[in-house]
């Protein structure tokens, strides 16, 4: 046999092969490193720092320069306000990453039906995704508090429920674009149940792009929370980065 002296580099496959190819992205792991340091920081910070974000170090309505004590000073009641910035990221990414965790887990489940099946699931699961799409994020989210009650919980319920449909829309579209292929139709003759091959064959291969917009999600849902807060529709004693500013 002739040896044609070809070298043939392997393919990295699997979880060990994803993890090579994100430590070459040099802005993925400076994004990665960013993100655990600040979530370290608003995990750990509020106990290390050792004052309340809701105790008063100073009096209240002081000027600039009055309130040397604080590193970053105080608020108009005489709150530390570095406490309040570690405190409330506590709070805010909290329910930040549980409301994405929400909106991608329904919108999964509605896109991914949806896409897989196609026909009247299709048609029907879609007028009842653009029925809450079409609906103003933030007077919806007002009505779920409004109806619930403040709350951490139900704050998260709320922007969880007004950001799914995008999710599910783009989880349809990945579905739609993974059916089709060989693959699928092998993995359909062989006898492999819907299930199956929905979230063992399709899901795999559809994960990268739900995952970024996983990332975006959290982000805007930091805003929408920050927002509900500024309003002053959360819970009163609850400290959070929107309720400083506000």
């Amino acid at each position: 046999m002739t040896d044609l002296g070809i070298a043939v580099n392997p393919v990295e496959t699997g979880s060990r092969g994803a993890v090579r190819m994100f430590l070459r992205n040099k802005a993925a792991v400076f994004g990665l490193v960013i993100f655990t340091l600040i979530a370290l920081i608003t995990v750990f910070g509020p106990g290390l720092y050792g004052t309340s974000a809701r105790k008063m170090v100073a009096p209240p309505f002081l000027g600039p320069g009055d309130d040397l004590g604080p590193l970053l000073g105080t608020d108009y009641l005489g709150r530390d306000i570095l406490a309040g910035i570690l405190t409330g990221g506590r709070t805010t990414l909290l329910v930040a990453v549980v409301a994405a965790l929400m909106t991608m887990t329904f919108g999964l489940v509605i896109g991914s039906l949806a896409g897989y099946f196609g026909r009247w699931i299709d048609s029907l699961l879609m007028r009842f995704t653009e029925i809450f799409q079409v609906m103003p994020s933030l007077l919806f989210a007002l009505v779920v508090i409004f109806l619930l009650g403040p709350g951490t919980r139900n704050e998260t319920l709320a922007i969880g429920l007004t950001m799914w449909p995008a999710a599910a829309r783009l989880t349809r579209a990945e579905f739609l674009r993974w059916r089709e292929m060989e693959f699928v139709k092998a993995a359909r003759a062989i006898g492999c149940s819907d299930l199956r091959i929905m979230f063992r064959t399709i899901l795999p291969n559809a994960m990268p792009p739900l995952l970024t917009w996983t990332t975006l999600i959290v982000v805007t849902a930091i805003l929408f929370h920050a927002g509900l807060a500024f309003l002053g529709l959360v819970d009163i004693n609850s400290v959070s980065w929107g309720s400083m500013m506000g």
